[in-house]
């Protein structure tokens, strides 16, 4: 394994060690302007004010952040701006270069934004989805490839995704998932099987069963999300997407159960979510959950507001170096 930018991915390890108490919105997509297909520019001048996903660019997205009080976030590439047709190896170039405006937007804004990987094996074929998470991880520096069954139509059980996942898991990464009940291709037990598939590994699920569900369909994912991430402890959850009430009850359970409330972490899937509106919002949920008669502690809830999710990525690059130097020594 050669791993290429090891001096950046010390120096993301170093200051995200060097700042607790961060507030870390955990899931957010930014795309670069200059690349946009001129049907969604045309689309973005006839429609002046929101669509849903309407993207929007690092620099807006930090902007964001300075009014919504946020430290840090997470970045990977926007579906709605990365548009797939037939042919495999087009869509490869075109991930490959969403997933370096995201490498690019890392190093521009280095104390702020934490890029993450994309990959997607029906859009680009199983070789070239594999070839992209390399990219992502080994030239990039992302210690997280994502995947969207929901963006593409296929299912988290198909053959495809297991051997994407293993791949992943190969190269030292922690596979992510869009994982919601908006759709049927993400089912609990179909998330819950490729987290067993590497128990001892982590996966990031995010939305928690969110992701635009209506509210029949969200309940029983929203119950079984909840219950899955208690038991099976290599789950990481995002919780972003998500109807406030089940949100609240998802943090009330993880903090009633030991070190469950370790694994889980606030976000607002901007542009999907408005990120000041989002996070106003979980300030006010804990300010009301702070009382002496509820179970979060100031830990707890600065835990879900970053920093699970800080030494949940400080983890993750580490073990990309312990891996490379490994690798070096052999």
């Amino acid at each position: 394994m050669t791993l290429a930018p090891l001096d950046e991915i010390r120096a993301r390890v170093h200051t995200l060690h060097e700042r607790p108490g961060l507030v870390i919105d955990a899931d957010t997509h930014v795309s670069d302007p200059d690349t946009l297909p001129d049907d969604l520019r045309r689309r973005m001048e006839e429609t002046p004010y929101y669509f849903h996903g309407r993207p929007i660019s690092a620099e807006e997205l930090v902007a964001e952040m300075d009014a919504a009080g946020v430290d840090a976030s997470l970045i990977w590439q926007n579906p709605s701006a990365t548009p797939y047709d037939d042919d495999l190896d087009a869509n490869a170039e075109r991930l490959i270069a969403a997933n370096r405006y995201i490498r690019d937007a890392g190093r521009s804004f280095p104390d702020r934004l934490l890029p993450a990987g994309w990959t997607d094996p029906k859009a680009l074929g199983v070789d070239n989805a594999k070839q992209l998470a390399r990219i992502c991880v080994e030239e990039f520096g992302f210690c997280i490839v994502k995947m969207n069954p929901a963006q593409n139509a296929f299912s988290i059980n198909h053959e495809m995704v297991a051997e994407t996942v293993d791949h992943i898991v190969a190269l030292g990464a922690i596979p992510a998932f869009h994982f919601g009940a908006d759709t049927p291709y993400t089912p609990p037990e179909g998330f819950l099987s490729i987290a067993r598939r590497h128990p001892n590994h982590p996966i990031i699920g995010v939305h928690m069963g969110g992701g635009g569900a209506g509210y029949v369909e969200g309940e029983r994912h929203y119950q079984a999300c909840r219950q899955m991430g208690i038991d099976q402890t290599n789950i990481f959850f995002i919780q972003s997407a998500k109807r406030d009430t089940h949100a609240e009850s998802d943090f009330l359970a993880y903090a009633a159960t030991p070190d469950a409330w370790r694994r889980i972490a606030v976000a607002s899937d901007a542009p999907y979510g408005r990120q000041s509106w989002n996070f106003g919002g979980y300030r006010c949920m804990f300010d009301t959950l702070r009382r002496p008669e509820a179970v979060l502690s100031d830990e707890i809830i600065a835990g879900y507001m970053g920093d699970n999710f800080r030494r949940f990525l400080i983890d993750g690059w580490l073990r990309l170096l312990d891996l490379h130097q490994v690798s070096a020594e052999r």
